[in-house]
């Protein structure tokens, strides 16, 4: 039997903006909505909460709640390259992480348990890796679910580890915030009275699968621990990165086309590349008054070719929302294979397979290692289709 943990850091991307202005974290503040997305402030302070703000609150309701409120400017940039340093740290050290968002990320404890002498000694290790000033928090359980909830309840620096056979138990009086379900399904099953994994555990899966649709379901089968499902590490990135600074801010688009255009020649020409075709690629921008922008492009198919590369990536430029005093082009993610070998003849089905393993690549790359699912059959018999299987992590 293997365990889970799960390493979870809450507000990421408001600790990785304020790490330039680590004086705002004793102040009231929260990280402000992007240009054109909904007017909802993020994660807030630790003073912000207490002035009664809440992440998610609309923000003129959250200003006129707490008026002295800061709103800080997203930097995704930073907030990349911090959650790769500390996903990096935790590589070092020996773990085999998933990352499954900024903030979020799992590993499987059998080979540190050895390496460190126990799992609570792991648990420690990960955390002492990551730094005190994140306030990370661990968890450990069987199933994926259970570790995350864990992860949720324990204190910042601290690991809990939850064991099989206690998990519907630990988890019966958590709130629903902890599932993967929007808001307003979450605002129905409330509605309907049902306020904890553990009420909503005890209703018949049927249904909840009525109700709520497979959404509902999945909800359901997590309040009752989930399914197993093994961690899937992360491949070392490329680590290909290249950058232009501008002498003055740029915004004007044939500029920052030509700029993009010598940062893929550059990227394409490092050696370190070895011919190897880009599968993810990513383009930032550091932003005028401070702040950052940055895209990540999944492509259909791995290419090395300049000009398509370029095409790709030049239509991001247009949503940048100011304009720019730094470039930079990163390879987030190469193919394994310099070219590829044409055969006169193809066995019958070849064609096919190989097209279905790179379109699963590619769903990997692009969304991680547990967008891609298998059908498990629990209950062919039932004559309810939402219980005859369940989608499961594939390995």
């Amino acid at each position: 039997m293997f365990v889970i943990a799960c390493i979870l850091i809450p507000g990421f991307e408001l600790r990785a903006a304020l790490r330039e202005r680590p004086h705002l974290q004793l102040e009231p503040a929260a990280l402000a909505p992007l240009p054109g997305s909904d007017q909802v402030v993020g994660p807030v302070t630790a003073a912000a909460v207490a002035a009664g703000v809440r992440p998610g609150m609309r923000l003129g309701e959250a200003l006129a709640m707490c008026p002295p409120l800061v709103l800080v400017e997203q930097d995704p940039a930073a907030a990349a390259q911090a959650w790769e340093e500390i996903v990096r740290r935790l590589e070092d050290e020996g773990f085999a992480v998933e990352p499954a968002e900024p903030g979020r990320l799992y590993f499987e404890t059998r080979l540190v348990e050895r390496l460190y002498g126990g799992l609570e000694r792991a648990l420690k290790r990960a955390l002492a890796a990551i730094g005190s000033s994140w306030d990370a928090r661990a968890g450990a359980a069987d199933r994926r679910f259970a570790a995350l909830a864990a992860a949720s309840v324990a204190r910042a620096e601290q690991a809990l580890v939850v064991s099989d056979e206690k998990t519907r138990s630990f988890l019966a009086p958590l709130p629903l915030t902890l599932l993967p379900i929007e808001q307003d399904r979450r605002e129905e099953l409330e509605g309907l009275g049902v306020r904890t994994l553990g009420e909503l555990a005890r209703l018949p899966g049927s249904a909840v699968a009525e109700r709520l649709g497979p959404v509902g379901r999945n909800a359901w089968s997590l309040s009752r621990g989930g399914a197993r499902g093994r961690v899937h590490a992360r491949r070392p990135p490329a680590e290909i990165v290249e950058r232009i600074e501008f002498p003055e801010a740029v915004g004007n688009e044939l500029t920052l086309r030509r700029s993009l255009g010598a940062l893929v020649d550059r990227a394409l020409g490092r050696p370190e590349r070895a011919s190897r075709a880009v599968r993810k690629v990513a383009v930032a921008a550091r932003l005028v008054g401070g702040g950052s922008w940055r895209r990540t492009v999944t492509l259909r198919e791995p290419t090395g070719d300049r000009a398509r590369l370029r095409t790709v990536l030049a239509s991001r430029l247009t949503e940048l929302p100011a304009p720019a005093v730094a470039l930079a082009l990163e390879l987030v993610e190469l193919a394994e294979w310099v070219g590829q070998q044409l055969e006169l003849v193809r066995p019958e089905g070849a064609t096919r397979r190989s097209q279905l393993s790179e379109g699963l690549r590619q769903a990997r790359a692009s969304a991680g290692a547990g967008a891609v699912c298998t059908i498990l059959e629990v209950a062919p018999w039932s004559r309810i289709p939402e219980q005859r299987a369940l989608l499961v992590p594939r390995d």
